[in-house]
């Protein structure tokens, strides 16, 4: 089995992954009314594991008619006990082995995201602080907002607008939540470039030279409205 059977809610590394009872149904080749009342029948014990949360499907456009569809989303250890109260057929069986497999790889790359995302805290004050301490560089507001800026274009190509424009990100979050592994990995990496840069004594206009000749570290992989403008 090679489709996607855990998700989040968005890109963000603080979600918790989840699969949903239709998903359970069509990969455990059980009907979903069984997946449904099994649901109901242990509530009081999936429900040792947290609230069990669900949501309400239309029905396809190209579908005639039809009612909005409760769908269940199970956490983890909800899917896990659950999947136990079913009959252990071949196809069953490896079901969940998949489920399992594909949990424990998303709580993986989330809690990598996490750690590289903390990393980059301590880099952010690092960078912040050499600014402030520069004899050439002055501390006005708009010079640390000029190097934010100088730090997205030349690690991703993006500016911040663009990112949030992109990964649907409101100004109430940080679009650093939503990035992916390796595009932390590239804006902490220059965060660290431009630290050091400045701790040599660069003015901002020298710093942008150096970046821009080393080019972009990586190419995020985003697709931008044309509404947003010009790149």
């Amino acid at each position: 089995m090679t489709q996607e059977v855990v998700f989040t809610e968005s890109m963000n590394l603080y979600d918790e992954p989840f699969t949903t009872s239709d998903v359970i149904a069509e990969y455990a080749n059980v009907n979903r009314h069984t997946i449904q009342q099994l649901a109901k029948t242990h509530k009081h014990r999936l429900e040792k594991f947290g609230v069990i949360a669900f949501e309400m499907r239309k029905p396809p456009k190209n579908s005639k008619g039809g009612r909005p569809k409760k769908v269940y989303l199970f956490n983890e250890e909800q899917a896990t006990l659950l999947i136990t109260f079913l009959d252990n057929t071949e196809t069953v069986a490896d079901f969940k082995v998949e489920l399992v497999h594909q949990f424990y790889a998303m709580k993986t790359e989330l809690l990598q995201r996490q750690l590289i995302r903390t990393s980059g805290k301590v880099g952010r004050r690092e960078m912040t602080d050499a600014i402030k301490e520069s004899s050439v560089i002055g501390g006005e507001w708009y010079v640390y907002s000029n190097f934010t800026k100088l730090l997205y274009k030349t690690a991703l190509g993006f500016d911040v607008s663009k990112l949030r424009t992109a990964r649907g990100v409101d100004k109430k979050a940080t679009p650093l939540d939503f990035l992916n592994k390796a595009e932390l990995d590239a804006l902490n990496k220059r965060q660290n470039q431009i630290t050091t840069l400045i701790d040599l004594g660069m003015t901002y206009q020298e710093v942008k030279e150096v970046l821009n000749n080393k080019g972009v570290i990586y190419q995020t992989t985003l697709t931008i409205p044309e509404k947003v403008g010009k790149a």
